[in-house]
């Protein structure tokens, strides 16, 4: 079996495949897509970071391609779909710079309250300015934490161990998950209005698009100061210069942009801002992480049909995948509308398996209805592998069951979700041989 490494990887990773049997390993960075598209053919893995734009047009020349595996999180330059239509399985590595990106945020916050940039360059330019560098201690202060997932998490338990009363709100995570593990759950509007410091740890998404606008901006304490190390566009930009202008906001520390780079940026002409380049999980230890988790779920996949972290593909073998696929994609398209039907914290979901199913294992139908949900609202990917241990993560207890009664359907599935608001059901079937089809929302019957 054939590896290409596309990008800079860490060279640790490459000594992975070059070690083991069975595989042939060929490291060829910064290849043009002309480039990549001669040579693609020749190869049943690929191994990649940001740079390389696998496309429908790589795809189509990729004959032999099995698996891509990205050392990384971030599959903005794959075409999954096409990938998906052609068989080959994408993966990413999660988990691998979790706590970079965490730190990289306290480290912001700090930075940004000392006003370390501002008072290293002023030394630098012969200036001695103690007086007007004058900072804030964070000790005692209420940190608040936007998203609670791995990131988010790990940011509260850093700031408790600053001493800062921490408070946290994340709309997919039930209160009681959130208070077990030691925090203060608050509504939005509240973080908004108790905090000294903001964090955000959300993914970007439609609801989360410009969350922090003018009218967020309003609620919040004059004085207050903004860290995001999670994607740009979350902050509407224009609002934030404008509370930075006004005095509302005191300072920003961003390591992302709506467009990156971001260019001649308004934000960063002013003194209370300070920026970093993207950099949230560049450390040596994320980067060799990553690099060994691509490298292993490769070797994995080509020599073992093992799926480790694939993002389109449930993990199951092919002769059983072709028996389940009506029902995987039911649930999957449930777990997506019983996502965004949802409203508070998710406390439960029960899945009912009633009537006439294949003699075979059904969990891999509750796992892709468990992705399908969590994928509305968790601000990594969510795959086959990790969607019943992000579930858990977030406090979400999942149960299933099985019926042979018989009713109006050969087969029936039903989803029963429990929020801290509502309580949803959804019930589909599969007529014929692949005809899927939702057949019942709460009392409404279809």
């Amino acid at each position: 079996m054939k590896v290409l490494v596309s990008d800079k990887m860490d060279e640790i990773g490459v000594e992975i495949f070059r070690k083991q049997e069975g595989i042939e390993v060929d490291v060829k960075t910064g290849l043009s897509p002309e480039g990549l598209k001669e040579i693609i053919g020749q190869y049943d893995g690929l191994a990649i970071r940001s740079a390389t734009k696998v496309t429908k047009d790589i795809l189509d020349a990729a004959t032999n391609l099995k698996v891509i595996a990205r050392a990384g999180i971030g599959l903005d330059n794959v075409d999954i779909p096409e990938a998906t239509k052609k068989g080959v399985a994408v993966m990413n590595t999660p988990g691998g710079n979790t706590v970079t990106t965490a730190e990289h945020a306290i480290a912001m916050m700090m930075a940004l309250t000392r006003n370390i940039p501002r008072g290293t360059q002023s030394l630098k330019e012969g200036r001695w300015e103690k007086k007007n560098l004058e900072g804030r201690e964070i000790s005692n202060k209420t940190l608040g934490v936007l998203g609670f997932g791995n990131i988010g998490s790990i940011v509260a338990n850093l700031g408790k161990g600053l001493k800062m009363r921490v408070i946290v709100f994340d709309p997919n995570i039930s209160s009681d998950h959130i208070e077990k593990a030691g925090f203060e759950y608050v509504t939005l509007d509240e973080l908004f209005k108790q905090s000294d410091y903001i964090t955000i740890h959300v993914p970007k998404m439609e609801a989360t698009v410009n969350l922090l606008n003018a009218g967020a901006f309003a609620k919040m304490k004059n004085g207050v100061m903004v860290i995001n190390c999670a994607r740009g566009g979350i902050i509407d930009e224009a609002a934030l210069y404008d509370a930075i202008k006004s005095g509302k906001v005191a300072g920003a520390a961003l390591d992302v942009f709506a467009t990156e780079p971001p260019g001649e940026h308004p934000l960063l002409t002013l003194d209370q801002v300070i920026a970093t380049p993207h950099l949230g999980a560049s450390t040596k230890e994320a980067q060799t992480n990553v690099a060994v988790a691509a490298a292993n779920q490769i070797i994995a996949y080509l020599l073992h049909d093992t799926i480790i972290n694939a993002v389109n593909v449930p993990s199951v073998t092919g002769e059983v995948l072709k028996q389940l696929k009506p029902f995987l994609y039911l649930a999957e398209k449930m777990g997506i509308m019983q996502g965004q039907m949802t409203r508070g914290g998710v406390k439960s979901v029960d899945i009912e398996y009633i009537g006439q199913f294949p003699d075979l294992d059904l969990k891999p139908i509750t796992i892709t209805a468990i992705k399908g949900l969590l994928s509305q609202f968790v601000q990594h990917e969510v795959n086959s592998v990790n969607a019943i241990s992000l579930a858990n993560g977030l406090g979400i207890k999942i149960s299933e069951s099985v019926s042979k009664e018989s009713g109006n359907f050969l087969n029936l599935i039903r989803i029963t979700l429990v929020s801290d608001e509502l309580t949803n059901i959804l019930e589909g079937t599969i007529f014929g041989k692949d005809d899927a089809r939702i057949v019942r929302i709460n009392k409404f019957r279809l």
